[in-house]
């Protein structure tokens, strides 16, 4: 499939979801800004795509992001980062949204697996509530150390200042 077929509204994603539910597919859903890709997530999405699941996130719009992260950020305009993540062969789907958390997303999409890498234990986490009162379970993913978007800006901007 095209990468530009994956990303996709709401309202088709969730179409999309009751086919592949009716195919006895796991959804999983998982968040973010996914804002400079790298090997953490390419990871951490690998890992969420085990068999049978069928793997959707939810990406943060670049409104959203400002709002989270400040007038810097993003890096990587919202449909550059949408589309390279749907390059990539485990992710099924992506929708953009613009809230700050993915809360009413979740609750839309209904997902039995809400995905959060391990540095979220013990946090609270948008849509947990939700997913666990309807059955569903959040599942955390071990956290690759050194791999943040926020550690490679700091790397970038010390390289530069070495020039």
């Amino acid at each position: 499939m095209k990468a530009q077929r994956k990303v996709v509204t709401k309202e088709t994603l969730k179409r999309k979801i009751a086919l592949m539910r009716r195919e006895g597919k796991q959804i999983v859903f998982t968040n973010g800004c996914f804002d400079i890709l790298h090997f953490g997530h390419a990871s951490y999405l690998q890992t969420a795509k085990k068999k049978n699941r069928f793997l959707v996130i939810g990406l943060n719009s670049d409104r959203s992001i400002k709002r989270i992260k400040g007038p810097t950020r993003p890096i990587v305009p919202q449909q550059q980062r949408a589309l390279l993540l749907a390059s990539l062969e485990c992710v099924d789907y992506i929708t953009i949204f613009n809230e700050e958390t993915p809360e009413k997303l979740i609750a839309y999409l209904k997902p039995d697996v809400l995905i959060k890498g391990a540095d979220w234990k013990g946090k609270r986490i948008a849509g947990q509530d939700f997913i666990e009162s309807v059955g569903g379970r959040v599942e955390y993913i071990d956290y690759i150390r050194g791999f943040s978007t926020t550690t490679m800006i700091e790397r970038i901007k010390k390289s530069a200042k070495s020039f």
